[in-house]
């Protein structure tokens, strides 16, 4: 794990913290807020534009893509190669994660995609679409099943210390 990262601009984010074993592509198009954590074995496919905001946590074996041919193989088939990128179907987006959001292990994140901020991605998700500030997304495909503020209320009754912490955050 490498702690401190400079994005392709030159601005150096000293709380931010990659695994040497995450691939990022196109990084010039990736924008990340400080103190983020990115693990192990990630595929983090910036073409189309990333942003990931401040305080969130990307955890392991997690691909997040701005563009792909899911579609388009199966329509072109044999012809996919000879129209040489310039595809029909062919899903193109910017994907952009809230701050203070975790993205549990082995989950997709799929082009076009937006996570509030506070969110929780469950495990083995498949994420496309636009959710909510505080969601809890679960499932294949990815559905809102939860909202993670009722979570944090029973936790906040038990510490109630770290109230004025979370509100600084939560309440911008």
């Amino acid at each position: 794990m490498v702690q401190g990262y400079t994005l392709a601009n030159g601005i150096y984010l000293p709380l931010t913290r990659i695994s040497n074993a995450t691939v990022i592509i196109t990084p010039e198009n990736l924008t990340l807020g400080d103190n983020i954590y990115i693990g192990h074995f990630n595929n983090i496919e910036a073409s189309n534009q990333i942003i990931i905001g401040e305080g969130c946590q990307i955890s392991n074996y997690i691909s997040i893509l701005t563009h792909s041919s899911h579609q388009s193989i199966r329509l072109y088939g044999y012809h996919y190669i000879e129209h040489n990128g310039k595809h029909l179907a062919y899903v193109k987006g910017a994907v952009k994660i809230g701050k203070f959001t975790f993205v549990g292990p082995h989950s997709v994140i799929m082009p076009g995609t937006t996570i509030g901020k506070g969110s929780i991605v469950s495990a083995y998700s498949m994420v496309k679409g636009e959710f909510p500030d505080f969601s809890v997304i679960a499932g294949n495909p990815a559905k809102v099943v939860g909202d993670t503020r009722e979570i944090d209320a029973k936790i906040l009754a038990k510490y109630p210390e770290l109230q004025s912490y979370y509100d600084e955050w939560a309440k911008e």
